[in-house]
């Protein structure tokens, strides 16, 4: 696969990204991780049993609460047909790898759905795209041999490029690989027995993001749960 431009650009520029880097990320972390459960059971008909699993997304920063964040909002979709009992596992500033670690550390359960929503970190931290789909690969058969999920959505990686708190050409350069990370995501998901790829289709609009910029808000999370319960409920009663 040919290098890509930013690729090669990223080594002149390595000074002024590292830089804008250290900035963002003091910005990043001036939020919280929400108060609130973290499992749970809600409604009531056919048993679900959902683990959400990532990094601050995942963890609800950007809410006020863990009920109003992505957990709630998408336990709240999913109880007008099932009987959900859920658990989440996530983290600020985790990648794949943390995560593949918390895991390896939690006792077994069964799970028929796992929700991820990873890979922002990954970029970040300057995953390459083989890496990445490694461990997007170990962490499908880890979720699937230790807690026996029948299905994992994979929530796609949001458009980097078009964060708003995001310098340039920073900017430029975490969009272009946060693209490349997404398609070998959407890659797997297309070969893979259980993975399914969702891409995160929420508009870049002020009150979709948080007070930092850079997390999603409270509108957002409730358009994301709803995305994934339409996407859970057509795996499960189509």
């Amino acid at each position: 696969m040919p290098v890509a431009l930013d690729q090669v650009l990223r080594i002149p520029l390595a000074p002024l990204l590292v830089v804008q880097g250290l900035g963002v990320r003091r910005r990043a972390n001036t939020l919280s991780e929400p108060p609130g459960a973290r499992e749970g059971c809600a409604g009531s008909g056919v048993a679900l049993r959902l683990l959400i699993i990532g990094d601050s997304s995942a963890a609800g920063v950007g809410a006020r609460s863990q009920e109003a964040a992505l957990s709630g909002q998408l336990v709240a979709a999913l109880a007008k047909d099932f009987a959900v009992s859920w658990k989440l596992i996530g983290e600020t500033s985790a990648t794949t790898s943390i995560v593949l670690d918390r895991l390896a550390q939690s006792e077994p359960a069964p799970f028929d759905v796992v929700v991820s929503a990873l890979g922002v970190n990954d970029v970040t931290r300057g995953s390459s795209r083989v890496f990445w789909q490694a461990r997007q690969k170990q962490l499908a058969k880890r979720l699937v041999n230790r807690f026996g999920a029948k299905l994992i959505v994979a929530s796609g990686l949001p458009p980097m490029g078009a964060y708003p708190e995001l310098p340039q050409p920073l900017r430029w350069v975490l969009g272009q690989q946060a693209q490349r990370l997404d398609l070998a995501l959407a890659e797997l998901c297309d070969t893979h027995q259980v993975m399914t790829h969702l891409p995160i289709d929420v508009p870049f609009e002020p009150h979709f993001q948080a007070a930092d910029g850079y997390h999603p808000s409270e509108a957002a999370y409730a358009l994301w749960g709803q995305m994934i319960a339409t996407h859970i409920r057509q795996h499960f009663k189509g």
